[in-house]
This record gives structure tokens, C-alpha cells and sequence, in this order.
């Protein structure tokens, strides 16, 4: 059985950055670099591993292990870039659902993972599972202790043990960027809201909304999970690049659901990610929304005013989407489904209009 998704990733791959499926399981991925080589060699990268994982996983629980069978079967590898020259790197997750919330890291074949019992977790392009480890792949140990990386005497650390001793430059930004998440987390701690995550996103000078060195945020999700069962499950995406620049629209799972055609990238004959050697030449994969979204930027670096104009209206087009969700989990509106299949076309709709 194949569960019904929703996915925020690179247009030229099958797998997914991040994403939900009908049961209210949320996975998303980042790279990371380890001990374990990394192999130009085609498997499965992480990207497939969040989709597989959300495909056929009814708990964020059952996602995991889905994912790390997976992982231990045909291993990770394989460029994670549109370009000739690979981009290759291992992966960490985060996985939550409506009662729990789990980190998945891996290094080649292998992995750790932590059950999130409480308060905040968040991730960021190194390993971050140190002693509590919940469940492991089972060679873990005695890899790290073969290749000399732990003694077996000493208490093992997951992140101590399957680091790089010597961090690539990219490795130290992440720290700092990964410390700087979890500050922004403990100051909220205890009152954390969506729009809390939204302006967590936009944070550009903890570098968590990146936009140098080659790099920029892609794309944005935010998911609201009641532990209710009744109430559904509601989760932002901006489809847009530069969450500081973008509107969070709200998507539920419902029956009829409204496909939304602006959001999805063109598709090509002879596509160059599937022809092998692959990334030999370019296509044009920004779908309506994209090509809107980025004339809009230019218009709001070109005149300021308009900017700014344009940027307050957009706020207020996710503000609306936000009291919406606050009304329908407080209990204050009860939408037909036929309007939930429907809200993120509409929104959708409504935010290219302003860029028109």
C-alpha cells in the first residue's frame, strides 16, 4: 500500500526534501559527512529515502524503520545535484507524526536514531545523536570499533565516533547554524507556534535561511500535527524560494483534493537527469509560481517601496491562512471538504495574482 503524499523537491528527482503524508507523518532531510566514504556509485539517495519512508509509513515509528531497512539493503549514494560534477553526501532526518518524534542519522550504510521524548529538536548538516540513542543498525559498534574510530571501552558516542576529525569549511558554517536553531528554539521554549518556525526559516543571520556561497533556501514547510485525531493535520509550504520572501500556504488531506497545476514543474521527453552519462545539458524547470515569484524579487530589489508594499500584502495573505488553521483546530469554523480541497489551489491562486 502506497500512502497518499504531498512533497517539496527538486524537480529533477523522484525523492523529496520533505514532506506529509495522509496520516500526519512529516520527514525531511539535510546532508551530512561522516567517516563512512561517501560513493559517486547510484543508490538510494536520502531525498528517496523521505519519500519511500513517507510512502509507506503510517507513523513517523514505522517511517523510520522503513527507511533504515531500506538503507541497510541498497546503501546511499549517487549525485544529489543538477550538475556534471556530483554532489554527493550522507544524510540526517527528522521524522515526527502526531504523538512522536524521532532523528534518524546515517553514515553509509549504517545509522543511529533518537526518540524526542520532549522540548525541541532540530537538525542542521552534521550528526547530532551523541549517547542517547534509542535504536541502531546492528553492526554500528563493531564498525566504528574495527576501523579504530571507538575503543569499546568508552561510553559510545554516535556523533563523536562517525565525525570527520578534521570538518570540511561548509561543516563549521553548519555548527554555528545548528547552535543557532536550537538557541532560537530554547527562547521559545514552551510557547512555540507556527509562525514561531515560520520566523525561525526566515532567520537569515543565524544563517538558517541561507543565501550565499552558492546556496539558498529552496523551498519551506511548516506542520501542525493535534495530537487529536479528530482534527486534521495542517501543513505550510511556500513552493517558493527565500522563506523570508515567500508566503506559507496551508494544505489538508482531504478526499478530491484540487490538484494545483502553478506548483508542479514541467516534465521533458528527454530529460537530462535520466539519461546517463546525466546533467549533460539544462532545462528550464521553474513551474508558474517560481517564474512569478522570482520577477517579484527582482521588483522588490529593483524599487523598495514596491517592495515592501508587495512583501506587507504577502504577510497578510499568510496571516489569513494562519487564523484560518487557528479557527479550524480552536473548533470556530467547520469548512466543508469540499473548501479544504480547495485551500491550497486557492491560496495558490491568490498569491499570483499579487505578482500579476
Amino acid at each position: 500500500r502506497t500512502h497518499a503524499v504531498v512533497l517539496s523537491r527538486p524537480a529533477w528527482l523522484w525523492g523529496a526534501e520533505m514532506g506529509a503524508n495522509e496520516h500526519g507523518v512529516c520527514v525531511g532531510n539535510e546532508g551530512v559527512w561522516t567517516r563512512e566514504p561517501i560513493g559517486e556509485d547510484e543508490a538510494l539517495l536520502g531525498m528517496d529515502l523521505v519519500r519511500l519512508g513517507l510512502e509507506r509509513g503510517s507513523s513517523a515509528r514505522e517511517a523510520l524503520q522503513v527507511m533504515a531497512a531500506l538503507l541497510e539493503r541498497y546503501g546511499q549514494g549517487g549525485s544529489c545535484k543538477e550538475e556534471p560534477v556530483p554532489f554527493v553526501y550522507h544524510n540526517t532526518f527528522l521524522l515526527a507524526d502526531r504523538t512522536e518524534a524521532w532523528v534518524l542519522e546515517t553514515a553509509g550504510r549504517y545509522w543511529a536514531a533518537q526518540q524526542i521524548r520532549e522540548g525541541s529538536r532540530n537538525i542542521s548538516n552534521q550528526l547530532s545523536i551523541g549517547r542517547e540513542i534509542t535504536a541502531e543498525h546492528v553492526g554500528l559498534r563493531q564498525r566504528a570499533h574495527s576501523q579504530g574510530w571507538w575503543s569499546g571501552a568508552a561510553e559510545f558516542n554516535f556523533a563523536e565516533v562517525f565525525s570527520l576529525p578534521h570538518q570540511p569549511a561548509r561543516m563549521e558554517a553548519a555548527k554555528a547554524r545548528y547552535c543557532a536553531g536550537k538557541e532560537l528554539l530554547r527562547q521559545h521554549a514552551g510557547h512555540i507556534t507556527a509562525e514561531t518556525f515560520m520566523a525561525i526559516l526566515r532567520d537569515k543571520e543565524s544563517g538558517i535561511c541561507v543565501d550565499s556561497e552558492g546556496f539558498h533556501t529552496a523551498g519551506s514547510m511548516v506542520s501542525v500535527l493535534p495530537q487529536d485525531p479528530a482534527l486534521p493535520c495542517v501543513h505550510f509550504f511556500t513552493a517558493t524560494p527565500d522563506p523570508s520572501r515567500s508566503v506559507f500556504k496551508p494544505f489538508v488531506f482531504v478526499a478530491g483534493l484540487k490538484p494545483a497545476p502553478q506548483v508542479r514543474s514541467p516534465t521533458f521527453r528527454d530529460d537530462p537527469a535520466k539519461q546517463i552519462p546525466r546533467f549533460q545539458s539544462t532545462v528550464d524547470r521553474r513551474h508558474e509560481l517560481y517564474c512569478r515569484h522570482q520577477a517579484a524579487l527582482e521588483l522588490m530589489e529593483r524599487d523598495q517601496e514596491q517592495g515592501q508594499k508587495l512583501l506587507q500584502t504577502l504577510r497578510d495573505l499568510e496571516k489569513q491562512g494562519l487564523e484560518g488553521m487557528n479557527a479550524l483546530l480552536g473548533g470556530k469554523v467547520t469548512p466543508s471538504s469540499e473548501e479544504l480541497a480547495d485551500l491550497f489551489f486557492d491560496c495558490v491562486e491568490a498569491e499570483m495574482k499579487f505578482y500579476t
